[in-house]
């Protein structure tokens, strides 16, 4: 699962967001998070429909968007998308 987090440099909640799902993902080892300045490089930003920084995209494996957030979310809101984002368990494994 992939956390992607489209920021920028001038941005103050982007700093909130980056600590955020730091945590999340130092919590949830599978996810990995990528961080994109939108004014350094804005060509994935525009290809994902992001209009303002920060803005945290959360996919699940198969690349389906399973949270946005347009503003630095709290880590329950991080965690309960990558929980989303999760495949499900296999037949006999624990949830």
């Amino acid at each position: 699962m992939d956390v992607e987090l489209f920021s920028s440099a001038f941005c103050g909640p982007c700093r909130s967001a980056r600590a955020v799902l730091t945590e999340a993902v130092r919590l949830v080892p599978r996810a990995r998070l990528t961080e994109v300045d939108v004014v350094e490089d804005p060509a994935p930003g525009e290809a994902a429909g992001v209009t303002s920084t920060p803005t945290v995209l959360v996919r699940a494996d198969d690349g389906t968007e399973v949270f946005r957030s347009t503003g630095a979310p709290s880590l329950a809101q991080a965690l309960a998308a990558l929980a989303r984002a999760a495949p499900p368990p296999e037949a006999g494994e624990a949830p």
